[in-house]
């Protein structure tokens, strides 16, 4: 090397050194693609994409972006063997973290679908679709599908679509139906938002405790000091258990701005699976048991209607939750406050306010709550609908091209006073 070269090295050199000294932001984030066709001995670029979810993590750091190529990654068996019948394994397993202001983001390519079908797995034991162990994650865009159950295996409870245990974390625009269990499960976490995502048609055939009675569409039964999870623009419809269930939540939850419908039934029809519980927003509850370190959770400014049993349940929950500007109809009862008093009593409990039940003789459980300015409170009245029109198609239409909810169904509800 010449002394001129030398030299020049020497003031790149310098000048690096200065900048990391200077605190100079992180490098450029990076852009990672994979798709069916893809290897995993190929560079991850989009002419040269990787096969795998597992590969992308990888080389994935906090800021990138990793873009899933529309078509179907079909998955034939897990991550890891089943210690036992009883165990637990993973179709896709995200458990490295981003960061705060620089997430990992797993995408669908724009005007893409990935379709992630677990169907054909045939581990003899539970199974979660993706599993996502870390923080700061952003899922976009993906479909799941097919999180299976063995019919030979009746030893366990359900499986699931997707399984989370981290914290801010947001799952957006994501399709999940046909799982055999719920199409996303919050277990442990703070923080995570579940946005514009719809859940569907997922039924639990082989669930230890009789058939239907573990497939919701969404679930959080997060522990203690675990706040802030969001479900928010959310639909859920044709599950066999419930359609948004915070049983055994000892963190709040808040529920906005979602639908839920056709909860309870063999999905596609209006055939009761009797082990299904059958409620569009199951708000609370911790199995029945009173429980002192209890937790106050949200619903507001959603619909619930078509379910089996409650548009609207309390589910025994041992203190007030909220329940803000929701509308229900059609219900087998449409609002049900039924909580527990300390001793082990039935009692009714809930802040209701702004809630309109629709039609000529809406079932209601809510006697004792702290109830005003509802549709069937002292100088209100129910708005008059045809309960048959709301219940009409459009509720499971497209998105808008935000991802907002379809406008449609949202046109023929009554305002509800503010």
């Amino acid at each position: 090397m010449s002394m001129k070269e030398s030299g020049m090295t020497s003031s790149i050199l310098r000048a690096a050194c200065a900048l990391l000294v200077l605190g100079a932001g992180p490098l450029q984030a990076a852009t990672w693609y994979v798709a069916p066709n893809g290897s995993d001995t190929a560079s991850g670029t989009i002419d040269a994409p990787w096969r795998s979810a597992a590969r992308a993590q990888a080389a994935a750091q906090p800021g990138d972006t990793v873009y899933f190529r529309g078509g179907l990654y079909a998955f034939t068996q897990a991550t890891a063997s089943c210690a036992n019948r009883r165990a637990t394994v993973s179709g896709i397993v995200f458990d490295k973290s981003g960061s705060a202001g620089q997430p990992i983001r797993y995408w669908a390519y724009p005007g893409e679908r990935p379709v992630f079908d677990f169907s054909r797995m045939l581990d003899d034991c539970r199974v979660k679709g993706v599993e996502v162990a870390a923080d700061w994650l952003h899922l976009k865009g993906l479909e799941v599908t097919g999180a299976p159950q063995q019919p030979q295996n009746r030893l366990n409870h359900e499986s699931w679509g997707v399984w989370v245990k981290g914290s801010h974390n947001v799952f957006e625009l994501l399709d999940l139906h046909h799982n055999m269990g719920p199409g996303l499960f919050i277990k442990d976490g703070a923080h995570n938002l579940v946005l514009n995502s719809d859940a569907h048609h997922n039924y639990d055939p082989y669930t230890s405790n009789g058939a239907g009675q573990s497939a919701d569409g969404f679930g959080a039964h997060v522990g203690p000091n675990q706040p802030g999870n969001v479900f928010r623009g959310c639909r859920a419809w044709a599950n066999t258990d419930d359609g948004f269930d915070l049983i055994n939540a000892f963190s709040p939850v808040t529920i906005e701005s979602s639908w839920a419908w056709g909860h309870g039934y063999l999905p596609g029809t209006h055939t009761p699976l009797a082990a299904g519980n059958g409620n569009g927003i199951k708000a609370g509850g911790y199995g029945g048991k009173y429980v002192a370190n209890a937790v106050k959770h949200t619903v507001r400014n959603s619909v619930a209607f078509d379910n089996k049993v409650a548009g609207f349940y309390a589910n025994h929950h041992p203190l007030a939750l909220d329940f803000t500007g929701n509308i229900a109809f059609g219900n087998g009862v449409e609002f049900n406050m039924r909580g527990i008093a300390a001793d082990g009593s039935l009692v009714y409990l809930g802040t209701l306010r702004n809630n309109l039940a629709l039609g000529s003789a809406p079932k209601l459980l809510v006697a004792g709550a702290d109830s005003a300015g509802n549709s069937w409170d002292p100088g209100r009245s129910t708005p008059a609908a045809d309960v048959a029109a709301l219940m009409a198609a459009g509720w499971d239409a497209p998105r808008q091209a935000d991802g907002s909810l379809p406008a449609a169904p949202l046109a023929r509800l009554p305002a509800v006073a503010q």
